[in-house]
C-alpha cells in the first residue's frame, strides 16, 4: 500500500466499493453481497459518485487482518494510489468487526486526506462535517471500550478480595481465551463475539462449532480470562 502523502489526484466522483460477508452471514438477511452491493449502489446514485471498481471478500471474517483480505487490500490500494477518490462500504462492520483495526483504517485514510464512506451513516469521511462526527464517534467508541474494560477490571479485583474462586480453569487454548477477553473489552457484545468465533470456525471447549452468547460468558467468568484482566 502506499504510504507517500504525494498520492495521485483521484477523478472527481469516482468511488471504488468494498463488500464482505462471512460463511455465516452469506445466509443471512440484509448481511449478503448482494444487499450490500445494492445499499453501495442506492448512496453512490444519491451523491453522484461513478463506482469504477468492487472488490470483495467473500467467506471471510471481519476480524482478519488487512494482509488476510485480498478484497479488503486491494479496495484500499484504489483510494491510496488516487484511482478512486472514495471508498464505499455498506456498514462499519464490513470493513472491520475489530475495533482496533477500523479505527487504525480510518485514521490512516484521515493521515493521508482519504475519503470513507459507509452507508449507514457510521462513517463519512467526505465532507468537513462528516469527518468531525466520524471523529466524534470514534472518540465515543473508545471511553465506552475503556469504561467496560476499567468497570471488569474493578470487578474482578473487588471479588479477588473477597476470596471468590473467579470461574473455573479453561479447557481452551489460551489465544482463543485472550482473544474473547480483548473483544469484550473492546466493547464487543457477547453475540457479536459468538458470531465471530463460529465464522472463523474456532472449536468450543467441548469441541462443538456453534458459539454462543452463553458459551462466549462462560469463558469470560472463568479463571483463566480472569488472569488476563488482573
Amino acid at each position: 500500500m502506499t504510504s507517500s502523502r504525494r498520492r495521485p489526484a483521484a477523478p472527481a466522483g469516482t468511488a471504488v466499493a468494498y463488500i464482505r460477508c462471512s460463511t455465516e452471514e452469506q445466509a443471512a438477511s440484509g448481511a449478503g453481497l448482494a444487499a450490500q452491493r445494492a445499499a453501495i449502489e442506492a448512496a453512490a446514485a444519491r451523491h453522484g459518485w461513478i463506482v469504477t471498481e468492487w472488490h470483495a471478500d467473500e467467506g471471510v471474517s471481519g476480524t482478519k487482518t488487512t494482509e488476510q483480505r485480498p478484497g479488503l487490500a486491494a479496495a484500499l490500494e484504489a483510494v491510496h494510489t488516487g484511482r478512486a477518490a472514495v471508498l464505499v462500504f455498506a456498514k462499519l462492520d464490513r470493513l472491520s468487526r475489530n475495533y482496533r483495526h477500523a479505527v487504525n483504517l480510518v485514521e490512516d485514510a484521515e493521515e493521508h486526506g482519504l475519503a470513507f464512506y459507509a452507508c449507514d451513516g457510521t462513517v463519512d469521511m467526505t465532507t468537513p462535517t462528516g469527518r468531525f462526527q466520524t471523529r466524534m464517534w470514534l472518540s465515543i467508541a473508545a471511553l465506552e471500550r475503556d469504561q467496560i474494560s476499567e468497570r471488569t477490571r474493578a470487578a474482578l479485583a473487588a471479588r479477588k478480595a473477597a476470596g471468590v474462586r473467579l470461574g473455573r480453569p479453561s479447557t481452551l487454548p489460551a489465544d482463543v481465551v485472550a482473544r474473547i477477553v480483548a473483544a469484550k473489552a473492546e466493547g464487543k457484545s457477547l453475540r457479536a463475539i459468538a458470531a465471530a468465533l463460529t465464522a472463523d470456525a474456532v472449536p468450543t471447549a467441548q469441541g462443538g462449532k456453534a458459539w454462543h452468547a452463553s458459551t462466549v460468558r462462560a469463558v469470560l467468568v472463568g479463571q483463566d480470562a480472569a488472569k488476563l484482566t488482573a
